[in-house]
């Protein structure tokens, strides 16, 4: 019986011990519409808000979020009609995009600790360097690395594969993952500078959906200052 005892006790340590750790996220900005939805309820968030481990975030149409892990030292810029889930169960992941586009930027730090973002067609580890990834309706799924190197964990590939600096991959549950050249002026909020009729961000904050956004259906393009959507009267 002692024996049996201590055989339990020490399977529980293990257990426990295998449970990944609880994080907390701050928001550091809001625009507009962000919820925040759990096992016990759904709320709205505004700046300087918490939540944590399993907690499911969506932004609006022309919503903004920039949520901070300072624990792995990474922030996450959430563009519109974007939903993901903070570290969602999977050891090492500390943020699930499931739909939309998000900005993830990593600071360099020392030591082993794996810093994973995982989409539906692979995960991305990194260690210190900054990507966009987007994830359409389809599960499709478009990683742009600004900065560093991401490596991508696909099923349908035996190695992990490297995506470096101005390289860009598209991969999926069906398509491995390969590279090419990123576009000439591409942005994290999806948008290519100098695009003729595009409206760009002053500040890093996603104003509306841009190219990459299919999160949920598009919005007409917005309207010149002063025009109100319609053409000028002769």
């Amino acid at each position: 019986m002692k024996r049996l005892a201590a055989c339990f006790l020490v399977l529980c340590a293990t257990s426990s011990a295998q449970q990944p750790e609880a994080i907390t996220y701050r928001f550091d900005e809001v625009k507009r519409t962000v919820t925040v939805t759990n096992a016990k309820a759904m709320r709205r968030v505004d700046k300087g808000a918490a939540a944590a481990s399993g907690d499911a975030v969506e932004t609006g149409w022309f919503s903004y979020a920039l949520i901070s892990a300072d624990h792995y030292r990474a922030k996450f810029e959430v563009y519109s009609s974007t939903k993901v889930v903070l570290a969602e169960g999977t050891p090492g992941v500390i943020l699930s995009l499931e739909r939309g586009r998000i900005h993830a930027i990593f600071d360099k730090i020392t030591g082993n600790e794996p810093r994973i973002v995982k989409t539906p067609g692979a995960l991305l580890a990194v260690r210190g360097t900054q990507y966009s990834v987007n994830v359409e309706n389809s599960g499709q799924t478009t990683l742009d690395v600004f900065e560093g190197t991401v490596e991508v964990q696909s099923p349908l590939r035996r190695e992990p594969f490297m995506v470096h600096a101005g390289q860009e991959s598209v991969f999926s549950h069906r398509e491995p993952p390969s590279s090419r050249d990123m576009p000439k002026g591409r942005q994290p909020d999806g948008r290519t500078r100098g695009d003729e009729g595009q409206r760009q961000p002053q500040d890093g904050n996603h104003r509306g959906p841009g190219p990459g956004d299919h999160g949920g259906p598009q919005p007409m393009p917005m309207p010149p200052q002063g025009g109100g959507g319609r053409p000028p009267r002769p």
